[in-house]
């Protein structure tokens, strides 16, 4: 049975999807179950959801009272290609407050011209916040995109940077 907690965040609602192994699956900024839910891929998604605690909360928690290394140790359970997978890894492996170009974040997966690729793997990235694709930025150094909106990636990066 997969666990669905929301918190308060200053950066609005924190919803946290968690298998029965307390794995984040999904998470984002929303009240929205249907939202997070979507994230996954359709044979991914669970059907026997119950209300309750996360650990995963409690890191998000810290993450926001000031410990932005408190997500980095959370469980998380994603499925995807081989590249993807290494991906996420990286992304995982990006230092708050150092974040990277999708070129540099290319370059760390092995494949310094698959910039696309590494556009995909961060829009394709559902725990969000626990594998933290807002650390990688546009070529230019602009923001580039945020599934959860470029507020919450600006406020995020901020923390962090602090």
């Amino acid at each position: 049975m997969s666990t669905l907690q929301t918190i308060e965040t200053p950066d609005g609602p924190f919803t946290i999807l968690a298998d029965d192994e307390g794995r984040v699956m999904a998470s984002g900024w929303t009240t929205d179950a249907a939202t997070i839910l979507e994230r996954l891929h359709p044979t991914r998604r669970p059907t026997d959801i119950r209300p309750g605690e996360t650990a995963a909360a409690e890191a998000a928690i810290a993450f926001y009272d000031g410990d932005v290394a408190a997500i980095d140790t959370v469980a998380v359970a994603q499925r995807g290609t081989p590249l993807q997978l290494r991906g996420w890894a990286a992304l995982r492996a990006i230092a708050p407050g150092a974040p990277l170009t999708y070129t540099g974040f290319a370059a760390a997966l092995g494949q310094p011209t698959a910039v696309r690729a590494a556009a995909s793997i961060c829009a394709r990235n559902a725990p969000a916040l626990f594998v933290p694709c807002h650390r990688v930025l546009r070529t230019d150094g602009t923001l580039g995109g945020f599934a959860w909106g470029l507020d919450v990636k600006r406020s995020l990066l901020a923390r962090e940077a602090a």
